[in-house]
């Protein structure tokens, strides 16, 4: 890895402590519940009067209420106190519960073992704002995709130990090995994972309280719809909450079923839903991974269509693996994978994983780099509120499905039509996603787009580029590489292609017209690029009034002139290369290739420095541009 890798994070304090004390937490919360739903569905364990598929789908809900019922409360804590602190408090507070979990279990106390599932979802409660909000004060703007990416698959490394050591720990192997019995070892391990969990979170740096002066308002109810208000401040950022809740009711309802569904559907033990499990937790750890490479160091929203495409992909496909109840038992997972369809269904279950991990890492970065700093921990208790809502709905659900006469695999099947529906649902709300998703495909599929000098776009404030203009995409390349939206104008007979009109308005593009067309047209242009210069936002023109039809940069129309004199910003000069004679370009006969010219080439994109609003003249861009380009056409 180079050394801008989201790996160097974790050679240093800021990070290194917190990481190792999140990591821990998540383990020691999946040994105590594999170890505990394996222990209630392999050993014929009622608990008032509910076999193990119910019980699984109500220890999911047990542990997920208290997000609904606290979250309110802890956003405001963690916007109140030093973080640092808090996160100490909160794995004492786990040692105490794990050390109440072990009596139950040696106790055999499975009604005491809800509670103390309860009450590890309240801690888990009050650690998530903290966890979410932490970030974004101890990492930049750039290496937000990178920590996230690296919480996320941490979590899932931890998943997977947690389903390794939960499932071991219950086996009669071990217990015999080791003279002891299995609740007496499962106890042990919480115990010492809680432990070690403490002494890392001592090692965490001090973070300042955000809002140190908040009141903190005790009505949980009341307060819960006051952060809910935050979160739907900025549009983008709640629907991107609802995006990962959405995702929390995909993936719960998916790995819940998990131990049914290897016991009912595979006819297998233990040792098979541990796999089966640790495949799905795996495949969002390398997700989550290859989202900063993916991205290329920014938040790049276009994955978030490309992971919910995948998701119902590979639903279907895992019904479709094994859609009836096998005959022939298994009871190892050496004789598992030696059955037809086998390696099937954990690559099915990798590849849900994979592509959860490029849903959900960009909406998290999303919400922490959108969001006011001083509310962002109860933006991120809303976001759990929300998810919590929809993982209790994804157990109720599942319960009303199966309970129906749906198998398991028909349950899948129905979940992967939701994730349609949510998908397209969520998308026609905010296109934002599906440009980003368009622009995502053409620069890193079609085209291997190489952008040098984005440090030339100004972070923040107003700012026009001016470019060449060479093909029918042009705007796609150039907003896919650079960080912030911009709003094009365009011709307005392309924007009113019907298929594509509903995209190009939701993208804010600005249709534009010659005075000799129609001047009404024109002059709303004109108004609509000072507004959202005056707005603060980057503006894209192509100056030459059109798409290229010989290759060659076209005379700059003085438009930029009228443009600056009114609303004086800097003007960024931008150029690209080696499009002329691609698919997209009128390289043949004026218009769009029949057949596919130029595809996987290197296209470079190349920003120039600022040029100051008193220097600019159509001329003097057009030059620079042409400089820019060179014989690259």
């Amino acid at each position: 890895m180079s050394g801008s890798s989201q790996f160097r994070l974790l050679g240093q304090r800021r990070f290194a402590p917190f990481f190792a004390t999140q990591f821990l937490g998540a383990l020691n919360d999946n040994i105590f519940r594999n170890g505990l739903v394996i222990l209630i569905t392999f050993q014929g364990v009622l608990v008032a009067g509910m076999d193990h598929t119910e019980l699984a789908n109500v220890a999911a809900g047990l542990f997920i209420l208290p997000f609904f019922l606290f979250s309110a409360t802890a956003g405001q804590l963690a916007d109140k106190y030093e973080k640092s602190m808090l996160i100490r408090r909160i794995k004492m507070l786990e040692i105490g519960l794990m050390t109440l979990a072990a009596i139950a279990l040696v106790s055999r106390s499975y009604s005491l073992l809800l509670l103390v599932l309860f009450l590890m979802g309240c801690q888990s409660t009050m650690f998530g704002p903290v966890k979410y909000a932490y970030l974004p004060q101890k990492l930049a703007d750039d290496e937000l995709v990178g920590g996230n990416a690296l919480v996320e698959s941490g979590t899932y490394i931890a998943i997977i130990l947690g389903l390794v050591i939960g499932g071991i720990t219950v086996t009669g192997q071990v217990s015999t090995g080791l003279g002891a019995d299995k609740q007496t070892i499962l106890g042990t391990c919480l115990v010492m994972v809680a432990v070690t969990g403490y002494l890392t979170s001592r090692r965490v740096p001090k973070t300042p309280a955000v809002d140190p002066t908040l009141r903190i308002n005790w009505n949980a109810w009341k307060e819960t719809w006051h952060i809910v208000r935050f979160a739907r401040e900025e549009r983008s950022v709640f629907l991107s909450i609802l995006g990962i809740s959405w995702f929390w009711f995909f993936g719960s309802a998916m790995t819940i079923q998990i131990p049914g569904y290897t016991l009912e559907i595979l006819n297998g033990n233990e040792a098979i839903t541990t796999s089966l499990l640790a495949a799905f937790a795996v495949g969002v750890g390398i997700g989550s991974l290859l989202c900063e490479r993916l991205s290329g160091h920014r938040i790049e929203l276009g994955l978030v269509p490309f992971g919910s495409i995948g998701l119902s992909l590979f639903a279907v496909d895992l019904y479709f693996a094994q859609p009836d109840a096998n005959t022939q038992a298994v009871s190892s997972i050496g004789e598992f994978l030696g059955r037809p369809g086998s390696w099937r269904i954990l690559a099915d279950l990798a590849l849900l994983g994979a592509f959860g991990g490029f849903y959900s890492v960009p909406l998290y970065a999303l919400i922490q780099k959108r969001s006011k700093r001083q509310h962002l921990s109860r933006i991120i208790a809303a976001n759990n509120i929300i998810n919590s809502l929809l993982i209790v709905a994804a157990a109720v659900v599942s319960i009303v499905v199966l309970q129906s006469g749906f198998s398991i695999p028909e349950l899948f099947l129905v979940i992967a039509g939701l994730n349609v529906l949510v998908a397209i649902y969520i998308y026609s709300l905010l296109p934002e996603f599906l440009m980003r998703f368009l622009a995502w495909l053409v620069i890193n599929v079609i085209y291997r787009i190489r952008p040098t000098g984005l440090e030339n776009i100004p972070a923040k404030g107003a700012a026009i580029v001016v470019c060449n203009h060479v093909s029918y995409i042009d705007p796609i390349i150039l907003g896919g590489s650079v960080r912030r939206p911009m709003r094009f104008v365009m011709w307005y007979r392309i924007f009113k292609i019907p298929l594509l009109k509903f995209l190009f308005k939701n993208a804010k593009a600005i249709p534009i017209a010659s005075a000799r067309e129609d001047r009404k047209i024109m002059d709303e242009a004109f108004e609509k690029v000072d507004a959202e210069l005056a707005a603060g936002n980057v503006v894209c023109i192509f100056p030459e009034g059109g798409i290229t039809r010989d290759g060659e940069i076209q005379r700059f129309r003085p438009g930029i002139e009228k443009i600056i004199k009114r609303r004086p910003v800097p003007v960024v000069p931008a150029s690209l290369g080696r499009m002329w004679g691609s698919w997209f370009s009128r390289h043949h006969s004026g218009g769009v290739r029949k057949i596919p010219g130029r595809l996987f080439a290197r296209v470079p994109v190349t920003f120039g420095k600022p040029v100051p609003p008193a220097e600019v003249t159509a001329e003097k861009l057009e030059l620079l541009v042409r400089t820019l380009r060179g014989d690259m056409r």
